[in-house]
């Protein structure tokens, strides 16, 4: 049989003659040859094709999720995506070894030429952030100005229009506020899971109080402590707490959307919650990921230029370090476990509700 498709050459199929012929290392075109600049160009074009893979898994699950009612099937997807993702990051991670067989001395022979390229120009990477939901209230600014003004018209524009749409956090708050676990018939999940809290909150206090090899410093220290654990629960268990913490910018997901993320942290056994659980769990590592990459990449920022100030104008490895704690999108994801209380505390759930949450066949 006549294979019905013309055949196509290995390197026309990837465009190896464009690919190999993109790098234009500026050393030689001042003839002043820098052997590793060929390695600095092809590390950070390498890293800006993984960001443009990243965007298209990220545009793929942004998709899905966009719809008022998503088909369960989706959910499997968007699970894979995401595990691609992270799957990338960790490359990403790792490519930062491969930068670092450069040493200082090899950088200063061609970072001059780079200023003022910056890796802070990245427009993909802005995407990714933007399309994953970072506030830009919480970037941490260079010289006080625009993330965006130190690009292209064009990318400034692509950049503000991402700013402008719907973000996976955003698309997420409103499929977990659509989950309907929480009350039906005649179990209230948040009833019970109050009743729960309250007497692991008293049962930990007079832990503290009888606990007789304890000091009164160390007693006194201990029920600090266990104030602010109590006061954290008491804005999960307050919806006025929750949506005052949403207006001060320390929360993002909605009261429901919280309570559906922990419903399915705390029953992730049941099997229809699995996925679920899982889709929440890869979107944690990806900001954990990302905030890995962001250290490393500050270490090894000041590995090679000390205190120096960085190509694109930055503080350098500072800049990094501080992005790397204030530029996290899933918060509230990491923040679910200060709620989470033991299987053996949880209200267990009616057998109505436990049929609908698992793998049921009838013949």
């Amino acid at each position: 049989m006549k294979k019905p498709y013309p055949p196509i050459y290995y390197s026309e199929y990837l465009h190896l003659e464009k690919l190999l012929t993109s790098q234009s290392p500026k050393s030689d075109e001042y003839n002043q040859h820098a052997h590793d600049e060929m390695l600095f160009i092809i590390v950070h074009q390498a890293y800006e094709l993984w960001f443009k893979q990243i965007l298209h898994e990220l545009d793929s699950v942004l998709e899905m999720f966009q719809e008022n009612v998503i088909d369960e099937r989706n959910i499997g997807i968007a699970v894979s995506r995401l595990r691609r993702i992270t799957t990338i990051q960790k490359v990403l991670v790792d490519q930062l070894n491969i930068l670092e067989t450069m040493t200082p001395l090899d950088f200063l022979e061609f970072r001059d030429f780079l200023i003022p390229a910056s890796g802070f120009q990245s427009y993909q990477f802005r995407l990714i952030e933007n399309k994953l939901g970072l506030n830009p209230e919480s970037r941490v600014k260079l010289d006080n100005k625009n993330y965006y003004s130190l690009v292209s018209d064009e990318h400034q524009k692509m950049l503000i229009d991402s700013q402008n749409t719907i973000s996976v956090i955003e698309a997420v708050d409103k499929w977990l506020s659509r989950i309907p676990f929480l009350k039906m018939d005649d179990f209230d999940f948040w009833s019970y899971y109050k009743e729960a809290v309250s007497k692991l909150i008293e049962n930990e206090k007079q832990i503290i109080l009888n606990n007789p090899s304890l000091t009164d410093e160390k007693r006194e220290k201990q029920l600090k402590e266990f104030e602010n654990t109590k006061q954290k629960f008491d804005s999960l268990l307050d919806e006025e707490k929750h949506n005052a913490l949403i207006k001060q910018g320390l929360k993002r997901f909605s009261y429901k959307s919280t309570l559906a993320a922990l419903f399915i942290n705390l029953y992730r056994d049941e099997p229809v919650l699995h996925l679920p659980f899982r889709f929440l769990t890869y979107l944690v590592d990806i900001d954990e990921l990302f905030t890995t990459w962001r250290y490393k990449h500050a270490l090894m920022v000041h590995r090679m230029i000390g205190a120096k100030v960085g190509t694109g104008g930055s503080s350098g490895h500072h800049y990094l370090m501080e992005t790397a704690e204030k530029h996290k999108v899933f918060r509230d994801l990491f923040d679910l476990s200060t709620y989470l209380i033991p299987r053996s505390s949880l209200p267990e759930l009616p057998s109505g509700l436990k049929l609908k949450l698992g793998f049921n066949y009838f013949s």
